[in-house]
C-alpha cells in the first residue's frame, strides 16, 4: 500500500476558520440550563439554517460527503439535517458536561468487551472520529465507575476545549493531553500505566506526515496513521468507539475491538499499523452508511494531500 505525505500546514481542517463564539456559547448555556433543553433546541434550528445559507464551503463539502454516504442526489433537507445533527450534538455537550445524564436515552453495544479489556490490562486507546458525540462517553461513568478518559489533541484545540468547558461549567474537568510538547508521549504513557483510557479522534492528522490512501464510501480517502503508530509504539490495545446521535434525546454508543499492539514484534509494527488503519476506515465506512448525518467533517476529505498543498501555493 502506498503512502502520501502531508504537513500540519497543508491540512485543510487545520486551516478552516474556527466559527465557535464564546459569547454565543455562554448564551446557549444559559438558555439551555435555565429554560430547558426544548428551548435550547429551538435556537438550534436558527443556527443550522445560518450555516446552511452562509457557509458555502462547508455546504459543498457536506453535499460531496452525503452524495457518497446516501448513494443518491442530495436534497437541501439532507444538508439541513446534517448541519442540525452537528448543532444538536454540540448543544448536548452542555448537559453531558453538567452530568444531566437523566435527560438522555443512551443505548450501549460492546460494553462487556471493553470492561473485560480494562480489567485484564488496564489502560488502552479508545479511537473514534468526528462522528456523533465523543462527549457522551461521560455517561459511561454510571456503568464503569472507575473509567477515566484522557483526550489527546493538538495544543491549540486543547486550549479551545478548556475555554469551552469553563464557559459551560467552571467546575467541569476534562483530562486533555496537548500534542506538540516534548513530554506529550510520556504523558500518554503515564496515563495508560495508571489504567486510564486515552481517547483520540483519528480521522484528522495529529501532525505527522504519513497518510494512507484507503477506500471510503466508494472513493479513495487519505487517512493519517499517527494515532495508530502511537498505540503501536506504546504496545497497547485499541478499541473503536462511536456515540451516534439518533435524534431527540437518543444516543447509541458502540465499542468494537480494532487492534492489539500489546504483543506486536517491532519488525511487524508497520504492517500492523496499516492493517489497523484499514480496519478503522472500514468501521468509519460502516457507521457513515448506518448514520450518514453523524460524520462532521465539513471539508473535502477525499482531496489528495498533494492537491491540498498545490492549492495552497497557487
Amino acid at each position: 500500500m502506498t503512502s502520501a505525505s502531508s504537513t500540519p500546514e497543508t491540512s485543510v481542517w487545520m486551516r478552516t476558520p474556527e466559527r465557535s463564539n464564546m459569547l454565543m456559547l455562554r448564551i446557549m448555556t444559559w438558555i439551555s440550563l435555565r429554560l430547558g433543553r426544548p428551548a435550547g433546541r429551538i435556537v438550534l434550528h436558527l443556527i443550522a439554517a445560518y450555516f446552511l445559507l452562509f457557509a458555502p464551503t462547508s455546504r459543498r463539502a457536506s453535499q460531496a460527503y452525503l452524495q457518497r454516504a446516501l448513494g443518491r442526489r442530495v436534497k437541501w433537507s439532507d444538508l439541513y439535517r446534517h448541519f442540525f445533527c452537528f448543532a444538536a450534538t454540540i448543544h448536548d455537550r452542555i448537559y453531558l458536561i453538567n452530568q444531566r445524564f437523566d435527560l438522555f436515552d443512551i443505548e450501549l453495544h460492546g460494553q462487556a468487551a471493553l470492561q473485560d479489556m480494562l480489567a485484564e490490562e488496564g489502560g488502552l486507546f479508545l479511537i473514534g472520529a468526528h462522528m456523533g458525540s465523543f462527549e457522551v462517553i461521560r455517561a459511561m461513568g454510571r456503568q464503569i465507575p472507575n473509567l477515566r478518559v484522557s483526550m489527546v489533541m493538538h495544543e491549540d484545540n486543547a486550549q479551545k476545549i478548556n475555554a469551552m468547558l469553563a464557559a459551560i461549567n467552571p467546575q467541569a474537568s476534562t483530562d486533555i493531553i496537548g500534542l506538540g510538547r516534548i513530554d506529550s508521549m510520556l504523558l500518554v504513557r503515564d496515563k495508560l500505566d495508571e489504567g486510564a483510557v486515552v481517547g483520540v479522534l483519528a480521522d484528522r492528522t495529529l501532525g505527522e506526515n504519513k497518510m494512507l490512501p484507503i477506500p471510503l464510501l466508494g472513493s479513495v480517502a487519505y487517512f493519517p496513521t499517527g494515532s495508530f503508530r502511537m498505540a503501536a509504539l506504546l504496545r497497547r490495545r485499541v478499541v473503536f468507539m462511536v456515540g451516534l446521535y439518533l435524534g431527540g434525546n437518543r444516543y447509541q454508543i458502540n465499542f468494537e475491538p480494532l487492534a492489539d499492539f500489546s504483543k506486536t514484534p517491532g519488525g511487524q509494527r508497520g504492517a500492523e499499523v496499516e492493517a489497523a488503519v484499514v480496519r478503522y476506515a472500514a468501521l468509519l465506512d460502516q457507521y457513515c452508511r448506518q448514520a450518514p448525518y453523524n460524520w462532521f467533517n465539513f471539508f473535502d476529505f477525499w482531496q489528495p494531500p498533494a492537491a491540498i498543498s498545490d492549492a495552497k501555493t497557487k
